[in-house]
Order: structure tokens, then C-alpha cells, then sequence
């Protein structure tokens, strides 16, 4: 079954894709450090992102400074919402630097 998930690697490149697993949205020499699954609010222009990778974890977003993003994805809000009662949600486009690539 394929799913919207989304993940995050060493280098800061931010993927996503329906796939089966968050491992197949890696290529070569990646080394994966969290991910979960992601959905589009376009009445509010938001990229949200929730939940965890069972394989790889939650995002481990303190660990990289810039969020390399797919240019088509410029423009949208994103957002990873936490399921911890007493934690924030993280705003990714206020807390990380986002580059955009092609």
C-alpha cells in the first residue's frame, strides 16, 4: 500500500513521495534521520507534516541547519506536528533555513 511519507537525511534533504516504505524514498549514500508522513492544507498553503517512520524514527531536526527542499514545494508553510501532549509543534519554515533545489 502506498503512503504519503516523508523523509529527512544527514545532509538536510527533505523528501517525499507515496511509497511503501520511507526507505524507498532514499537514494544511494543517504543516511536517514527521521521521518513520518505528510498531507496538504492548501486552504491555509501549509505542508504538514505529523507522525514517525517506524523504520527510522521522528525527525531529528535539531541535527541539520538548512532544510534543502524541492523547488515545488516553494511557497508553502511547512509544518511538523508533534503528537507529545506538552510539546510544541515545530514550524519548520521559522526554526530551519530553507533552500530550495531542482
Amino acid at each position: 500500500m502506498l503512503l504519503p511519507k516523508f523523509i529527512i537525511t544527514s545532509d538536510g534533504y527533505f523528501r517525499i513521495g507515496m511509497v511503501s516504505q520511507h526507505r524507498d524514498l532514499l537514494l544511494p549514500g543517504d543516511q536517514c534521520i527521521g521521518g513520518g508522513y505528510y498531507r496538504f492544507d492548501y486552504a491555509s498553503n501549509r505542508l504538514i507534516l505529523d507522525r514517525f517512520s517506524y523504520d527510522f524514527g521522528k525527525p531529528r531536526w535539531h541535527l541539520i541547519d538548512t532544510l534543502k527542499v524541492p523547488s515545488s514545494y516553494r511557497g508553502l508553510w511547512i509544518i511538523y506536528l508533534t503528537d507529545e501532549r506538552y510539546e510544541d509543534d515545530f514550524i519548520v519554515s521559522e526554526e530551519l533555513k530553507i533552500e530550495y533545489y531542482d
